[in-house]
């Protein structure tokens, strides 16, 4: 046990490593835990493949779009279309390769209840990007990112926003090498209808009973556009 805790420890440093035991404690009281940091990178003009390669990219419209094979639930992609959800999807042939989201404006989070803010017109919020595991190998993810980012610039955006969870070291070593900006963290805590959230940003602390009430965290990137260095890279 000792040695699964060190090999935590080194996937995901010591402090997110202690998050993720004290998350593991709840669940034996019943309780569920998310911690989120929240980041933004810079939309690059361009591509990080240079070849086009054979994968299809197209947006996904509506429900009927999406194969059976897509791992989520409809009513959660629904609810993305209802909030302005835009998508891309990447296909070889008939079959889903991959499945980036993105929004503007505003986005309300999938996990917990929490609203999420973008003031600048030139930021957007990504989410829950989907790659096949038998594709994670090949060119996927370089491609739907490519093509999002060629969506985001026509936009006019020049900063995208997303949380990843601090217990994905993946994600998290991801995101350093691409030299992500850090915007803070946040942690919920749910017990039934009930929900905490405490974070480094305001609203800071947070008590919901129920799904109309969410706290709002404002994530404002005019700084980044203009050069300032308010944050810390991840």
């Amino acid at each position: 046990m000792f040695t699964r805790f060190l090999h935590t420890v080194s996937e995901l440093g010591a402090g997110n490593a202690a998050w993720y035991a004290a998350a593991r404690a709840l669940q034996l009281f019943g309780l569920h835990m998310w911690r989120y940091h929240f980041v933004a990178q810079r939309v690059p003009s361009s591509a990080m493949r240079s070849a086009p390669g054979r994968l299809l990219m197209s947006p996904i419209a509506s429900l009927a779009d999406l194969p059976a094979e897509y791992p989520r639930p409809r009513e959660v992609v629904a609810a993305r279309f209802r909030q302005g959800g835009c998508s891309i999807a990447a296909w070889k042939g008939c079959e889903l390769a991959a499945i980036l989201w993105y929004q503007f404006g505003a986005y309300e989070e999938d996990e917990v209840r929490a609203r999420y803010c973008l003031p600048s017109p030139h930021s957007c919020w990504d989410y829950d990007v989907f790659v096949q595991p038998h594709m994670r190998l090949g060119t996927a993810f370089c491609r739907i990112w490519d093509e999002a980012h060629r969506c985001m610039h026509a936009r006019g955006i020049q900063w995208t926003c997303s949380r990843i969870s601090a217990f994905n070291p993946g994600s998290l070593r991801a995101h350093h090498r691409i030299g992500a900006v850090h915007l803070g963290s946040a942690t919920f805590i749910a017990l039934g209808r009930w929900q905490l959230m405490f974070a480094n940003r305001p609203p800071y602390v947070h008590l919901s009973a129920s799904p109309r009430s969410r706290p709002q965290l404002v994530f404002d990137t005019r700084s980044l556009e203009h050069g300032e260095s308010q944050c810390q890279p991840t």
